[in-house]
């Protein structure tokens, strides 16, 4: 077989589904083998863009890599990182990098991408200004803010608004500036713009619509420091994060005189081919034959797919991509599909709005009945069904507005709902068809054997949890076990997982997939696996190993907040706390300027506290006596109680008493959703006990058990477990319920849909906890035994060890790190006018890391 040269310039998300698609192709069908080498910009292979915010809550640069370990070399693809081409000779087809080189090709592929549009705005390039691009810009991002208290994003659409996230959760001030007269005017209507706009507000971020950026004013050392509207507003902020859109990296197609479109892009063909045969151009970068620049991933891999079968020697056209979208921005739920503003001729909006709750929806139909489009804001769980009928032009399975209705059967959105020739996931243009044929007629009878075959679900994830239906749909039509597994990586369940690790006694992740799993591991694996082992004793949960596992909430044992910062609550068992206590609690909060708030769990919570301030306030909080309420943690929240009947009149026993006690004895316990509690010392439940995953209410002749309630969006009435207990059987029995569910209940699975889900529900878990059914209850009562023997508080461990509290910083130098060689200056009000101080600095906030510097905050 005949070799020839092929060069990709451009290594990002495109580029490294070209190289996938390539090597996918059939050996036996190419009339050529290429010997392929990659010219990247970038220091390092291609890495997930879609998921770029995920490296401010610790993602790290590997985790987002596309690139498999072992693929390059795997595939004899020579990649060159950091050397990327500067320009091409067409006649002698040949390419110049950075560092020198000359490489000639046979087949050149361009997929530069884009770069970020910046305004010219007066003052866009002052220090403090940044774009929001690649892992380096975020680094970037990251060091301004560390010495910024405000910042601002131009830019009100996707990326925007996840820019404006990641300031937020970093502390900032947070504006949003966006020239439209509303957020994401490409994707969402008014109404969609509206109630997206409130929720945002609602989570202390700025929003300025209908405004353009007129300058921006830096200090006399060059730092930004107010941005100018065009509505003559005033924004006091330094640091400003353009995000205003994106242009086409086509530069070195016009260099070498490759045609370009007005508004930029390079010119190809339905086979993503330029004028010239032997260069193709995919991605961002590329003007696609239908006029359009595609912006967004699922129609670059689509192109990518394209270039690969060309070159293979298999005809293949781009002709258009879907261009939906689904995100998480800010946390709120925000998709928008097909013709979502509605511009088709005599197309029909059915509506749904809650502003209350702040949700939107609206679904766009045309005459004849069938889904055109839509947009969904605040609950967008509908999206992966709705979207592949729109995709389509399909009839809906029902009436719009059942769709659209909260309380919508599943069975009408579900995926038999769905065509054939639906196409399930957009990245990879995959049907349902070929989805089902890869069960019925391929033998893949699990859903990572169906990503690997068809490459549903590997690209943006978001139709995972539809792949996942269809195919178990397609298992049990056909007679087959469905997969239960946890994840891709394991097909075991959360309750089979438990079992393992405590039977083998395995204390890592990094063993248990070793031996019972595969890959790396995910984001549904990970912590559920963290909690198996909190629940098993495993030791503190920020040592080792299990440190990577934690979500947000246990990486810093603190639960954050909407707007960046975390929350401390101490533990108070039964809502009895002494004077001392409350003063304490009192003179914590005002020196840290906290917000306090009474719970209904009888508890003081402290809101508003930042990472590096966390271990100062608990050292107070342990030195006065307090321990962790574990607020952040999948574990025992509250024991709920009355007064009683130390004071009650009504009251048959001493409710305190007893909720103190159980709170004391199930403290810190881990399990697979929290656990909320209460006692009431008599008939009259002034503590609400029914509404709890366990609740115990007071008789006259001693105390009646319930369990499986709980409260929320879907209130469940606690069922009576058992009744008049006396107290050590009171205690037993619980002991015995909470190990039976931490043993058997399923991933993030609260106790009453474990107990709905429970087969023979009520009186088995009876027979269980009180007969011995199962001849388990030696087994749960051991394992209660050990965690209340091996309890210790986890805020106090942490404090015990230096390691531990390092990881409490906000960044680099920052003041209290153990840094001899760096001298920290505390400067007077930002607000004030700048002048010299003594030794003749200027009074502005600036971070200076290095040998024998300062570092002035403020």
């Amino acid at each position: 077989m005949i070799e020839k040269s092929l060069i990709l310039v451009g290594h990002g998300m495109v580029g490294q589904r070209f190289l996938e698609a390539l090597s996918e192709q059939p050996a036996a069908e190419q009339k050529h083998r290429w010997r392929v080498t990659v010219l990247a910009e970038e220091p390092r292979p291609a890495y997930d863009r879609v998921r770029l915010t995920s490296w401010f809550s610790g993602t790290s640069a590997e985790e987002l890599s596309l690139c498999p370990p072992g693929f390059v070399e795997r595939h004899g693809i020579d990649l060159r990182l950091g050397d990327p081409a500067t320009g091409i000779d067409r006649e002698a087809r040949t390419v110049t990098t950075r560092s020198g080189g000359v490489l000639r090709y046979d087949a050149l592929v361009l997929a530069t991408g884009s770069y970020p549009f910046v305004p010219p705005v007066p003052g866009h390039d002052a220090t403090g200004c940044h774009v929001y691009r690649t892992i380096e810009d975020l680094e970037a991002i990251t060091a301004s803010a560390a010495r910024a208290s405000a910042g601002a994003v131009v830019g009100g659409g996707l990326l925007g608004l996840e820019a404006a996230g990641a300031l937020r959760a970093m502390g900032l001030e947070t504006h949003v500036v966006e020239f439209a007269h509303r957020l994401m005017a490409l994707q969402v209507d008014d109404g969609g713009g509206a109630v997206l706009r409130r929720k945002i507000e609602d989570l202390g971020v700025h929003v300025h619509t209908g405004a353009g950026t007129q300058r921006i004013d830096t200090d006399e050392h060059g730092r930004a420091r107010t941005m100018a509207l065009s509505d003559g507003t005033i924004l006091d902020v330094d640091l400003v994060v353009f995000s205003a859109g994106v242009r086409p990296r086509d530069q070195l197609a016009r260099d070498c005189g490759l045609p370009v479109g007005e508004r930029g892009g390079i010119v190809v063909d339905e086979h993503c081919r330029t004028v010239d045969p032997h260069v193709w151009a995919i991605g961002e970068c590329a003007l696609a034959a239908d006029g359009r620049v595609y912006g967004l991933v699922a129609p670059g891999y689509a192109m990518a797919d394209t270039a690969a079968r060309e070159l293979t020697g298999t005809t293949a056209e781009f002709t258009g991509a879907d261009t939906s979208t689904k995100l998480k921005l800010l946390g709120v739920d925000v998709a928008s599909f097909g013709d979502a503003l509605g511009t088709t001729e005599g197309a029909l909006e059915v509506l749904y709005v809650n502003s209350r709750a702040g949700i939107y929806k609206k679904l766009v139909v045309g005459p004849d009945g069938r889904l055109l489009g839509g947009v969904l804001v605040g609950d967008a769980e509908s999206y992966a069904t709705l979207r592949p009928l729109a995709a389509g032009r399909s009839q809906l399975p029902a009436p719009a507005e059942q769709l659209l209705l909260p309380a919508a059967a599943e069975g009408r959105q579900g995926p038999l709902a769905l065509p054939d020739e639906a196409v399930v996931c957009s990245c990879h243009n995959v049907s349902k068809g070929a989805i089902r044929a890869a069960v019925t007629e391929q033998g893949m009878h699990t859903v990572p054997e169906v990503k690997k075959c068809t490459k549903a679900g590997t690209g943006c994830g978001s139709c995972v949890k539809l792949l996942g239906s269809i195919v178990g749909e397609e298992l049990a039509a056909g007679g087959h076990e469905v997969a239960r597994g946890l994840c891709e990586h394991f097909t075991h369940t959360r309750a089979e997982l438990y079992e393992i690790v405590r039977v083998k006694g395995i204390t890592g992740f990094s063993r248990l997939i070793d031996e019972h799993g595969n890959g790396e591991g995910c984001d549904i694996c990970k912590p559920t696996v963290a909690s198996i082992l909190a629940a098993l004793g495993n030791g503190h949960v920020l040592d080792g190993e299990q440190a990577a596992l934690q979500d947000t909430n246990d990486h810093f044992l603190a639960n954050l907040q909407r707007n960046g910062s975390y929350s401390v609550v101490p533990r108070i068992p039964g809502g009895e706390i002494t004077a001392e206590g409350l003063i304490t609690i009192g003179e914590i909060a005002r020196d840290h300027g906290l917000y306090t708030k009474i719970t209904g769990g009888q508890r003081i919570d402290l809101l508003g506290a930042t990472v590096d301030q966390l271990p100062g306030i608990w050292r107070r909080l342990v030195d006065a006596g307090f321990e962790s309420g574990h607020a952040y943690g999948k574990a025992l929240r509250t024991v709920k109680s009355c007064v009683g009947q130390a004071w009650c009149r009504y009251g048959v026993q001493d409710s305190v008493a007893l909720a103190i006690e159980l709170e004391l004895r199930y403290r810190g316990l881990r399990a697979p959703h929290k656990l909320k509690s209460a006692v009431s010392g008599c008939a009259r439940e002034c503590a609400e006990a029914q509404s709890k995953d366990f609740g115990v209410i007071a008789t006259s002749e001693g105390w009646n058990l319930y369990v499986g309630g709980n409260g929320g969006t879907t209130p469940r009435h606690a069922d009576l477990l058992a009744a008049d207990l006396d107290h050590d059987t009171l205690i037993r029995t619980i002991d015995r319920f909470l190990m039976f569910y931490i043993r058997t209940a399923d991933r993030l699975e609260r106790t009453a849909p474990w107990l709905e889900r429970l087969e023979g529900g009520l009186d088995h878990l009876r027979a269980v906890v009180l007969d011995d059914a199962l001849g388990i209850c030696a087994d749960l009562d051991e394992l209660m035994a050990r965690h209340v023997e091996t309890y210790e508080d986890e805020w106090a461990a942490t404090l015990a060890d230096p390691e531990r509290v390092r990881r409490f910083v906000s960044f680099a130098n920052a003041p209290g790190t153990p840094d001899p060689t760096v001298r920290f200056v505390h400067e007077r009000d930002r607000i004030r006018p700048a002048r010299p101080d003594e030794d003749g600095f200027p009074l502005t906030p600036a971070l200076i890391a290095g040998p024998d510097l300062e570092v002035r905050t403020r």
